[in-house]
């Protein structure tokens, strides 16, 4: 991979239908030391991937869950609305990362999930997979693994929102997506987000002022530069720095 952002606008159809055993993705989303035998079993029951543009829904709360979803290229959030209309941001999703866990226990979607740029997802049919896994321990242990990280990484939002400061919350988000980037083969500290100030506030618990005046101190302290979206990590050491002194802070920076 590119040590950059893929643009998404142009993809030939061909590529479209690659399977998950030439898929570079594949041990972020699935279990390492598949055998030939099991990533075919694998790839007949995975149908193939869909393209969504920007501000596409891939699912709605309330939609009868059916499959989850590997994200392909592209990013995702992921909200639920307030009472009073509001949106409320959950969480981002990216290349790698699975989507619709939230729909196994009630059979129904608890959340929207929303394109934040032209995407593409490979899907899951649950039942399908579930068969697999009993053939596959590996696939199962491996759907086990995530949904526990999902669990793991609500505990840590809420740790998130409850022990820091606004400026805490900020470092401990961007050091996150720097680790996500950097994982991926991205560049680690030179990204740009994909997701609006406002969107980011909503996640982390801030108003849209708070987090435009936090991106800027950073910067006037020479931690970061800024423009408009593109993020450039100067100092990655002294976010972390600022974050040390929070209990919890290292499970909270890699769970997010």
């Amino acid at each position: 991979m590119r040590n950059t952002m893929v643009e998404h606008t142009n993809i030939p159809i061909h590529t479209l239908k690659v399977s998950c055993s030439n898929c570079s993705l594949r041990e972020l989303c699935l279990p390492v030391g598949l055998s030939r035998e099991e990533m075919s079993q694998l790839d007949a029951v995975i149908r193939q991937s869909r393209r969504l543009k920007r501000g596409e829904y891939l699912f709605r709360a309330g939609e009868p869950f059916k499959s989850v979803f590997a994200v392909r290229t592209g990013f995702f959030k992921t909200c639920v609305g307030s009472h009073d209309g509001r949106e409320q941001v959950t969480g981002f999703h990216m290349s790698g990362e699975l989507l619709g866990l939230d729909g196994i226990s009630a059979n129904a979607h608890g959340c929207d999930s929303i394109a934040l740029e032209d995407s593409e997802v490979c899907e899951l049919p649950f039942s399908r997979m579930e068969s697999l896994g009993r053939d596959i321990p590996s696939l199962q242990h491996h759907f086990f693994r995530l949904m526990s990280r999902e669990i793991v990484r609500d505990q840590s939002v809420m740790l998130l929102l409850g022990n820091m400061k606004a400026e805490e919350r900020l470092a401990a988000f961007l050091l996150n997506l720097s680790l996500r980037f950097s994982t991926r083969g991205f560049a680690a500290n030179d990204f740009i987000l994909r997701m609006s100030r406002e969107e980011i506030g909503s996640f982390l618990g801030l108003k849209l002022e708070t987090v435009s005046r936090t991106l800027s101190r950073f910067q006037a302290n020479g931690w970061i530069t800024v423009e408009h979206k593109h993020i450039q990590l100067v100092q990655p050491t002294a976010l972390k720095e600022l974050i040390s002194g929070c209990s919890g802070n290292t499970q909270q920076t890699h769970a997010m």
